[in-house]
C-alpha cells in the first residue's frame, strides 16, 4: 500500500460541556473532551481495574453548531476523525504540544438522561461532515451497491 491512513473511531462520554468560538467569517469551532474506559482484571491481585483515557475533540462549523446546542455533560457519543498535533510556545519559553481528534462523524448514542432512566428507546442523530462546509446524511450511502 502506497498511501497512509490517519483514523480514530472511538465510543465515549463527555467530559464537558461543548465550548464554542464563533469568528468574523461565520466559522466556528468546538471543543470537548470525551472519556474512554478500559476495564480488565489485575492477575496480581484479582481485582477489576478500570483505567479511563480522555480525548480532547474538535469539531467545525455546522458540526460544532449541532455538538453545542444538543450535547451535554455525561452523553455518550460515536466520534470518528483524525488525529492531529498542535505545538506553540508556553508563557516560560517551552514548547508545549496537544493532540486533538479532528471529527469529521458524530453519533449521538445516548443522552445523560436516558442513561438514568429506563427508557429502551435511544436517540440517535447523525451528522457526517466531509469538508468543513459541506454536509450529508447516511441516506446518501445506503444507496450505494457495496
Amino acid at each position: 500500500m502506497a498511501g497512509t491512513l490517519n483514523k480514530v473511531m472511538l465510543i465515549g462520554h463527555l467530559g464537558d460541556e461543548v465550548k464554542t468560538h464563533y469568528f468574523d467569517d461565520k466559522n466556528s469551532i468546538g471543543r470537548f473532551p470525551i472519556a474512554t474506559n478500559e476495564s480488565y482484571t489485575s492477575k496480581k491481585t484479582g481485582e477489576k481495574v478500570t483505567t479511563t483515557e480522555w480525548h480532547n475533540i474538535v469539531v467545525r462549523n455546522k458540526l460544532a453548531e449541532i455538538c453545542e446546542k444538543y450535547l451535554t455533560k455525561g452523553d455518550k457519543i460515536y466520534c470518528e476523525g483524525r488525529i492531529k498535533t498542535r505545538q506553540w510556545d508556553g508563557e516560560d519559553g517551552q514548547k508545549r504540544y496537544s493532540t486533538e481528534i479532528h471529527a469529521v462523524d458524530l453519533t449521538f448514542l445516548t443522552t445523560k438522561r436516558e442513561l438514568g432512566s429506563s427508557a429502551t428507546q435511544s436517540t440517535t442523530q447523525k451528522t457526517e461532515v466531509s469538508e468543513p462546509q459541506s454536509t450529508s446524511t447516511t441516506d446518501e450511502n445506503n444507496d450505494l451497491p457495496f
